[in-house]
Formats: C-alpha cells, sequence, structure tokens
C-alpha cells in the first residue's frame, strides 16, 4: 500500500480544524441554549474522525498525543450517548456539555502543542514546550475551557420537541 503521508496529515489537520471550529459553533449554540443539530453532527463526527485517525500516522513509542486521542476516545462516547441515545434527558445534558466541551478542549490543547512545535516564533518561546510561554497559554485555554464549560452548564437547557411546544396554523 502507498501511503502519501504528506496528504493524510492534510486530511487530519482539516477534521481537526473542521472539529475545533465546529465545537467552537456548538459551544456558542450551549451558551444560548441552543442544540444546533447539524453542527453537533459535524463536531461529533470530525471530532471522533481526529482522534481515530490520529493513531494511523506511524509511529515507534507511546506520545503524549496518543494519550490524549485516547482520553477523547473514552469520553465521545459519553457525548453521543447523552445527545442521542438520552436526547440530553435529566442528568445527561449535564454529561453532554461536560463531555462534549472537554473533547473540544482535548483538540485545542492538541492544537495549541502543535502550533509550538510548527510555528517558528511560538517554537522559539518555547523550544522544548516546558518554557513558562507554553505553560502559559495551555493555563489560558484550561481556564477558558473551565469558564465556557460552567457557563455551559447554567445556560444550556434546551426546549425538548413535544406536542405542546408544536404550533399548526390553519389556513
Amino acid at each position: 500500500m502507498n501511503f502519501n503521508l504528506t496528504a493524510f496529515t492534510l486530511f487530519h489537520v482539516a477534521i481537526s480544524l473542521t472539529g475545533i471550529a465546529s465545537g467552537l459553533v456548538v459551544a456558542y449554540g450551549m451558551l444560548g441554549a441552543r442544540r444546533l443539530d447539524g453542527w453537533t453532527v459535524l463536531f461529533l463526527a470530525t471530532t471522533v474522525a481526529t482522534s481515530v485517525t490520529g493513531f494511523l500516522f506511524p509511529f515507534q513509542k507511546l506520545m503524549p498525543s496518543h494519550v490524549v486521542g485516547a482520553v477523547s476516545l473514552l469520553v465521545l462516547p459519553l457525548a453521543l450517548y447523552a445527545r442521542y441515545g438520552r436526547d440530553l434527558a435529566g442528568r445527561w445534558r449535564a454529561t453532554y456539555v461536560l463531555a462534549a466541551l472537554f473533547a473540544l478542549y482535548l483538540n485545542v490543547f492538541v492544537l495549541v502543542a502543535q502550533a509550538f512545535q510548527k510555528v517558528p516564533a511560538l517554537k522559539a518561546l518555547a523550544p522544548t514546550q516546558s518554557e513558562p510561554p507554553f505553560a502559559l497559554a495551555q493555563l489560558v485555554v484550561l481556564a477558558g475551557f473551565a469558564a465556557l464549560t460552567v457557563a455551559a452548564l447554567i445556560r444550556f437547557r434546551p426546549e425538548r420537541l413535544s406536542i405542546e411546544n408544536l404550533s399548526v396554523q390553519v389556513a
């Protein structure tokens, strides 16, 4: 099999960025108590695909990105079940918010790590990713997601679709 690593990397990056962008839209929807069903499907599908494809790269040893991908693949079924299996009923709403936003956070965490590896200006600031600029960037991301998650837990209370919510106009 002829494996084109460059094309595969571009594909992986594209689905990762799509997952992050659509996840941010979903998070914004949560703050407005909106489900945003289409965006949610896109977010969850691309986030699962990002984690799965991360394991398809050739590697010699277990790396931190593999651990993050494995954690994501453990959390995403909770989000999927809470959203689609339990329709956000009761405590499943909070489970969905926590799992979905944690999966999004993990993708952004990896994005920041990759940025510090690939962007020359950032790599110069933290060549080994153990320097204060890297830690500060990750701390800012963590704090932002913690605040976002608390706000989403408070505000994401979408109405359940029921007969009483439907209005029919007869001409």
